[in-house]
C-alpha cells in the first residue's frame, strides 16, 4: 500500500518543520534573525502533543463513531506517569533535600514513599506505565460500556463522568500526586537538564517522530480490513452484528489503542511544559480536543493534526492579544464549522483532491455491508 500525497505532506511538514526549528535554535546565535527562541520550541512541542491527543480522538470518533468527551483523562494519566519519573530524578536538589520523597510529600508530613511510586526512578518502568495505565483504564471502561451496548450520547456522558471523577480524585492531597499543585520543578530527564535549549529541541524532534509514528499506525489501522469493519460499525452497527461480527470487540480494540496514543502524547507534553496538575483532567480539555478534530476534519487523520495546531495557535495569539475574547472566539469557531464546514478544513480540499472520505450520508448501509464482506 503506497502512501498518499496527503500522508507524504503531513510527514514532511511535521518532521521537517520540527527539525528545522530545532536546528535554527541550536545552530544560530540568539541575536541572529534566523534564531528560533526557546519559547517557540516549547510551544511547537506542546502543539505536537496536542495533535497526538486529537489524532487519538479522531481515531475513535471519526472511524468508530465513538464521541469521547473524556480523552483528556488518558492524556493526563500518561503525563502523570512521566511526571512521577521526573520527580524521582530531583533527588537531594529538592527544596527539602530529601532524596526519597518528593517535596510536596515532605511538606505534607509524609514519612515514606507510597507503594505506587516505587519503580518510577527507572525510565523504562515509567514508559511502561505511560502505556499500561491509560491502556488498562480504557480496557476496563470500554469492556463494561461496550459489552452493555452503551452508545451515542450516553457513552459520551459516561466518558465525561470518568474524567471528572479522576479530576476530583487527583485534587485530593492524600492521593499522593501533589493535589491541586500537581507535579512540577523538574530537573533532569535521562540525565539531561530538562530546561536546557538542547533538551527542549530534542524533545520537540522526539514529539514529531512519535506523532508521525502514530499517524502512520492510525493510517494503517483505518485502511486495513479491521478499519473497514470499524467504518461499517460506525455507520450501521446493527447490520454489522447481523453479518456475524462483534462490534463491541472492534470498538474495544480501537478504544484502547486510542487511549495509549493519548497517554504517549501526555507523557511527552509534561517535560516540555514543566508541570502536570489535575486541571489536565478537566472535561473542557476533552471538549476542546473534539473541537480540534471538528475544525480540521473528522475522519481524515490529517485534519486532526491540522485542527489541533491551528486552534492552539489561535488560542496562543488570542490569549495574548485579546484574552477576554478567547472563549467567545472558540465558541464562534465551533458554531461556524458546524454550520458551514461540516467536514472541517480538510473538506475544502476534498472536493478537488479527494483527500477526505465521503460523507456518511453518501455511504448507505448496503455499501458498508459489502465493504465488510468483500
Amino acid at each position: 500500500m503506497t502512501l498518499e500525497r496527503s500522508t507524504y505532506l503531513t510527514l514532511l511538514l511535521v518532521l521537517g518543520g520540527a527539525l528545522a526549528l530545532a536546528v535554527l535554535n541550536q545552530a544560530t546565535d540568539a541575536g541572529s534573525a534566523l534564531h528560533v527562541p526557546t519559547y517557540v520550541i516549547a510551544l511547537a512541542g506542546k502543539y505536537l502533543c496536542f495533535a497526538m491527543l486529537a489524532l487519538a480522538v479522531d481515531l475513535v470518533w471519526g472511524f468508530a463513531g465513538i464521541l469521547s468527551l473524556g480523552h483528556a483523562a488518558f492524556f493526563a494519566l500518561g503525563g502523570y506517569a512521566m511526571g512521577m519519573y521526573l520527580m524521582r530524578q530531583i533527588g537531594t536538589r529538592g527544596v527539602y533535600g530529601n532524596a526519597m520523597l518528593p517535596d510536596f510529600m515532605v511538606f505534607l508530613g509524609w514519612h515514606e514513599l507510597p507503594w505506587y511510586w516505587h519503580g518510577f526512578e527507572w525510565f523504562g518502568f515509567a514508559l511502561l506505565m505511560v502505556v499500561l495505565v491509560p491502556g488498562v483504564l480504557a480496557l476496563v471502561f470500554g469492556y463494561l460500556a461496550f459489552r452493555s451496548r452503551v452508545t451515542g450520547v450516553y457513552l459520551s456522558i459516561m466518558t465525561q463522568a470518568l474524567t471528572y471523577a479522576l479530576l476530583l480524585a487527583f485534587f485530593r492531597n492524600d492521593m499522593g500526586f501533589g493535589g491541586n499543585n500537581g507535579l512540577t520543578d523538574f530537573k533532569d530527564i535521562l540525565g539531561f537538564n530538562v530546561q536546557a535549549d538542547f533538551t527542549r529541541s530534542a524533545l520537540l524532534v522526539v514529539s514529531a517522530l512519535f506523532l508521525c509514528g502514530q499517524f502512520l499506525l492510525a493510517r494503517f489501522v483505518v485502511q486495513s480490513r479491521f478499519g473497514k469493519v470499524l467504518i461499517a460499525v460506525r455507520d450501521t452497527e446493527s447490520r454489522t452484528r447481523f453479518l456475524g461480527y462483534r462490534p463491541e470487540s472492534y470498538k474495544l480494540v480501537v478504544w484502547v489503542l486510542s487511549a495509549v496514543m493519548a497517554g504517549i502524547g501526555g507523557a511527552l507534553y509534561v517535560p516540555q511544559v514543566g508541570i502536570i496538575n489535575p486541571s489536565e483532567f478537566s472535561p473542557a480539555n476533552s471538549i476542546e480536543a473534539v473541537i480540534w478534530v471538528a475544525v480540521g476534519g473528522r475522519g481524515t487523520l490529517v485534519g486532526a493534526i491540522l485542527g489541533a495546531v491551528l486552534v492552539n495557535f489561535g488560542k496562543t495569539w488570542f490569549t495574548g492579544a485579546l484574552p477576554e475574547l478567547w472563549l467567545y472566539a472558540l465558541g464562534a469557531l465551533f458554531i461556524f464549522v458546524t454550520l458551514f464546514l461540516p467536514r472541517g478544513v480538510m473538506g475544502l480540499f476534498a472536493r478537488r483532491r479527494k483527500l477526505a472520505p465521503e460523507p456518511e450520508v453518501e455511504t448507505p448501509a448496503t455499501a458498508a455491508a459489502h465493504e465488510v464482506t468483500g
